[in-house]
């Protein structure tokens, strides 16, 4: 029961914090009319006030979340009311079962849970009975009615605890589930291609080929292919158009003077002390031969720790005289810093950076050129807009400005040129034929607009043009075939305990792998398949011209070490939570159809009117 009480505590003081923060938001509010409430639950009402704050409350989460206004309108499309109204239904359908079986706690334990409040609290720490009384009633509260909710609360908590304490999933479960995640297989393998024939695969007729196409012909289907017309702009078609004078490179070469002129810097660690003596008895330890990386684990710090990076003189403020004149591997000081006497030490020297504006000239044209061809191009957008809008065709766009027309046959295999741009695939995915262009902007800045066309179903490639495609088919099926042919006599021997060698493969030793490892050259699925097989079992695999064949050796158990200990008790945890979840979830729906809750729909529409 004790464990039920620190449960229920933890719950009353995150409603209580959620409380005094919500309270103030629906409750403030003057519902009209003479409704209190929107309905009942079994012999609990659901008050006007508790749905309509939980709403506000919702709906605002909402907005805090994509930073827009979300009208009400739009909560009840997404189903948020429902949402709220599901949650209260069930929770009160709790207070009911509570109050059946007539589970409460007495006034001393309420009193208790109040004291412990902290926002019932005074400057003095201790409660203040005034406090208390005023924070209620700005809030829109009355004593007897928040005192109410408290004891619901902790009774809801008391019962929860009660069917969720205790439960643990059997060990044979997390058994199988570490048996799973950690178990290893040893095996062998070997991949075989059209090298390995005894005989190459001879070139094929025009009839063969035919034949294979007719057969296979899933093989050479074109998938739904979206004819596209689309106008576009981008910034390097502007960038022609664009002049640089040099006033413009010089300020921008002032902007980033310190970017080109770099002066001399060094690579610094520093060990600071609290006072001068802790950092000259430092410092003679290192004269008697002890390390700097000694004193920095003295200290209980890494290398990391004190590590400046790449400083100039003037960093290192009255240390930098001292620290620039060291060789490199010195240690020097001790020395004044930020953080008190210190000892540094140089680890490389980083000579000064010059570019001169001559030189800075090669890598400021092009960025300032592309920089202006963007806003060139952003500049033209709403032109571009309102053309489409007044009429325009996308030929015409192309004609009347600086944008190109331009065609293509997309799929959503289509990746080259235009359809490269995510933007792109985007509006070419969910345009209509009844769609009328509209202005968009590519990743790189540039300006687009599209206009389909037709839309070509999924078809086969004809013949003629799949015609490289349909003689890679035919090799790889026909040496995958003769591989397995004149490898079939050998899988016998393999499964026997023969050595790969033995029969003249070349073959690849694995040892402990689990199913979450990557073998390179195996097909997909090919670990999967491994962990399919029992001990001493071969298996032949397909792979886009090439088999692959593998025995598996053995089958290990997981590992016992402080991992697989750790695993087993974080799956335990997750696996009883999980249930214990699911057994309340199953417990709370019987509860809330046993309750049988009434709810009145005018009263649900007087509180929605209240929502903008």
């Amino acid at each position: 029961m004790a464990k039920g009480k620190s449960v229920s505590r933890t719950a009353v003081w995150i409603l209580m914090g959620l409380l005094i923060l919500g309270l103030g938001g629906f409750g403030a509010t003057n519902l009209s009319g003479t409704i209190r409430t929107i309905g009942s639950v079994g012999d609990m009402p659901v008050s006007v006030d508790s749905y309509g704050r939980q709403l506000q409350q919702e709906i605002r989460a909402v907005e805090q979340q994509t930073g827009q206004a979300l009208p009400f309108a739009q909560a009840q499309q997404i189903g948020l009311d429902q949402a709220v109204l599901q949650r209260l239904i069930a929770t009160r359908a709790l207070d009911h079962e509570a109050a059946q079986i007539g589970l409460s706690i007495g006034d001393e334990n309420l009193r208790d849970r109040i004291l412990e409040i902290p926002a019932f609290r005074g400057i003095d720490g201790e409660f203040d009975r005034e406090g208390y009384r005023f924070a209620l009633e700005q809030n829109g509260v009355s004593e007897s009615q928040f005192e109410t909710q408290l004891r619901e609360e902790v009774s809801r908590t008391l019962m929860q605890g009660a069917i969720v304490g205790g439960v643990v999933m059997p060990d044979a479960y997390v058994d199988t589930l570490v048996n799973y995640v950690g178990e290893r297989r040893s095996f062998t393998w070997t991949r075989l291609g059209d090298a390995d024939l005894a005989e190459p695969v001879e070139t094929p007729d025009d009839a063969t080929l035919r034949a294979f196409y007719d057969a296979n012909i899933d093989l050479f289907t074109l998938p739904e292919t979206r004819q596209i017309t689309y106008a576009v702009l981008s910034p390097d078609a502007m960038i022609d158009e664009v002049e640089i004078d040099e006033a413009d490179l010089r300020e921008a070469y002032d902007l980033r003077e310190a970017e080109f002129n770099q002066p001399e810097r060094r690579l610094v660690e520093r060990l600071a002390y609290l006072d001068d003596a802790a950092a000259s008895q430092a410092a003679a330890a290192l004269e008697v031969g002890n390390s700097f990386e000694g004193l920095v684990e003295e200290r209980g710090l890494a290398l990391a720790d004190i590590d400046l990076g790449d400083v100039s003189l003037a960093d290192l403020g009255a240390a930098g005289e001292a620290v620039f004149a060291a060789e490199v591997g010195a240690v020097v000081g001790p020395l004044p810093s930020d953080l008190g006497p210190a000892l540094f030490r140089v680890n490389a020297v980083l000579p000064a950076q010059f570019t001169s504006f001559e030189e800075a000239v090669e890598i400021l044209r092009p960025e300032l050129a592309a920089d202006r061809a963007l806003r060139l191009v952003e500049a033209q957008a709403e032109t571009f807009d309102d053309m489409l809008a007044g009429g325009a065709t996308l030929e015409e766009l192309a004609n009347d400005t600086d944008m190109t027309l331009g065609q293509i046959d997309w799929s959503t295999e289509s990746t080259e040129d235009i359809a490269a741009y995510e933007a792109f695939r985007r509006a070419a995915s969910r345009v209509t034929v009844e769609d009328f262009p509209e202005i968009g902007q590519l990743d790189d800045g540039g300006l687009f607009a599209l206009r389909l066309d037709a839309v070509l179903p999924p078809r086969p490639a004809p013949f003629e043009d799949a015609g490289e495609d349909v003689l890679a088919a035919w090799q790889a099926t026909e040496v995958q075939s003769r591989l397995m042919t004149q490898t079939d006599p050998l899988l016998p021997q393999l499964q026997s305990g023969t050595e790969f060698a033995d029969l003249g493969l070349d073959a690849v030793r694995e040892e402990h792998l689990l199913r979450s490892d990557f073998v390179g050259g195996t097909p997909p699925g090919f670990l999967s398949t491994v962990f399919d097989l029992d001990a001493g079992d071969v298996e032949v695999m397909e792979d886009n011209g090439a088999i692959v064949i593998v025995r598996l050796d053995s089958i290990d158990g997981p590992e016992e070490n402080e991992e697989a200990i750790a695993l087993r008790e974080q799956l335990s945890q997750q696996a009883g939570q999980a249930l214990a979840q699911d057994l309340f979830e199953i417990y709370r729906t019987d509860v809330t159809l046993r309750a049988n809750a009434q709810i009145n729909p005018q009263a649900l529409q007087a509180v929605h009117v209240n929502f903008p």
